[in-house]
């Protein structure tokens, strides 16, 4: 993991923090609302939502950390080694000092803050009918985290800013639907801190609200990626069409689970028909993870790549809405600022774009092999005293002599051997192992 941020990148970022450079034109009087996770203070995007004739404005505010970090600074080179923010249950590795992350250059409530505002108009049906990007100066009236936003729109009473949500949202996912998009809501493993002062590991399914958000996301994220292609150059995050031999499997998991999959389904359509309380979906969708191998930054200029599509959204698509924890964002909104108002791209940008794939690539990397560590130790932690129990699990993959479990209760994912075992079927096991230092447990199925 990164260490410490070197004393000449500290300086700059605190800096930049006690002047920051605000844009001119003032859009503080749009009462935007941000949501996050619980506790979070590195807040990248600000919503407002509000009707447009017999459509929709979504105003979108995205943290401006282009005015913050200067290029060919020391803290612009330590943003180009880190990548990305880490995350783990007790601290966080961050991809800009705190004092930017967690203070100048978060959409915190209540402060006047630089950003950059998406502004895209949107018809009856959730299409697209316009898209407006220009710096501004914005300012939150509210922080919320998603489970308290899910209760005030349950309860009839969420605020101004998200009083449209669940309507956008859901008319959004209509449309991805049409465009055969593979979403893949699996229950996330997190380690999260015990009551007992320890970790445990849970088991959490998104919640409707996240879902509807992540949709805004998704939105600016397409608009970003037409700007570009319009523009002619770029850097899109694409992943390939699934291959044959993907859905092949897929098919041949779902027949076995006994979910219907006609020969001429799409699978993403087959995936969005299955019944999320239905325990069947997860081991499907564990298959359905091999539909999106392949996902890159691909940088272009001139004529716009061969393969454009995001395979998971069914559409071209660009990262543009967390500049705070992730370095990409910040170079593709520059030449979205650019093309939109009709100016030549940054040099500092155009200088960077071609190293940014490989950065990114190793990035993302580490932060799924930080994620697996963490599931990884705590599982083994949680189980080190229990060998030669049994437990209750259900296969989510399986071959000729081992399979993959997930415990009923802890929700650990492991491996387990056995023969004969079934995709979709709840066994019995026994602990054999659990290594906290190699951060490995494993599983024997006892025989029915």
């Amino acid at each position: 993991m990164p260490g410490d941020f070197s004393s000449a990148a500290l300086a700059e970022a605190r800096a930049a923090a006690a002047a920051p450079n605000l844009p001119d034109e003032d859009r503080s009087d749009i009462p935007f609302v941000t949501v996050d996770p619980a506790g979070s203070r590195d807040l990248d995007q600000a919503v407002h939502i509000d009707r447009s004739g017999d459509g929709y404005l979504v105003s979108y505010a995205i943290a401006d950390v282009a005015s913050f970090v200067r290029p060919g600074s020391a803290l612009e080179a330590e943003t180009l080694q880190r990548g990305e923010t880490l995350y783990f249950p007790d601290a966080r590795v961050p991809l800009h000092p705190p004092e930017l992350s967690e203070g100048a250059a978060s959409l915190l409530p209540n402060q006047v803050r630089p950003a950059v505002l998406w502004s895209i108009g949107l018809d009856a049906t959730g299409e697209v009918s316009s898209v407006d990007v220009r710096r501004a100066r914005i300012r939150s009236t509210a922080q919320l985290d998603y489970a308290g936003l899910q209760q005030q729109i349950e309860a009839g009473s969420p605020p101004d800013a998200f009083t449209l949500l669940r309507e956008v949202g859901t008319l959004r996912r209509r449309l991805a639907r049409a465009r055969h998009s593979i979403n893949l809501d699996l229950p996330e493993q997190d380690a999260e801190k015990a009551s007992d002062g320890g970790y445990t590991i849970t088991l959490r399914a998104p919640l409707p609200a996240e879902g509807w958000n992540a949709e805004i996301s998704l939105l600016t994220g397409m608009c970003a990626a037409k700007i570009m292609m319009d523009a002619g150059h770029g850097i899109l995050r694409t992943v390939p069409p699934p291959d044959e031999h993907a859905i092949g499997t897929l098919q041949a998991a779902a027949r076995a689970l006994g979910i219907e999959y006609p020969d001429d389904a799409r699978p993403g359509d087959v995936l969005a028909s299955v019944d999320p309380r239905d325990p069947r979906r997860v081991a499907l969708l564990e298959h359905a993870s091999a539909l999106l191998r392949g996902s890159a930054y691909t940088v272009f200029d001139g004529a716009p790549p061969e393969q454009p599509l995001h395979a998971g959204i069914g559409a071209p698509y660009a990262h543009v809405t967390a500049p705070l924890r992730r370095l990409v964002d910040r170079f593709a909104t520059e030449i979205c600022l650019a093309a939109h108002g009709e100016i030549q791209t940054p040099q500092w940008v155009l200088d960077r774009l071609p190293q940014l794939p490989a950065l990114m690539a190793a990035a993302d990397h580490r932060a799924h092999e930080a994620d697996r560590a963490v599931i990884d130790m705590t599982e083994a932690w949680l189980l080190q005293h229990r060998l030669g129990e049994q437990f209750r699990a259900t296969v989510i993959d399986a071959n000729t002599h081992s399979a993959t479990i997930v415990l009923d209760d802890p929700v650990v994912r492991a491996k387990c051997s056995g023969d004969g075992l079934r995709v979709g079927s709840s066994i019995t096991v026994t602990l054999a192992a659990a290594d906290v230092a190699k951060r490995t447990v494993s599983f024997t199925a006892e025989k029915s």
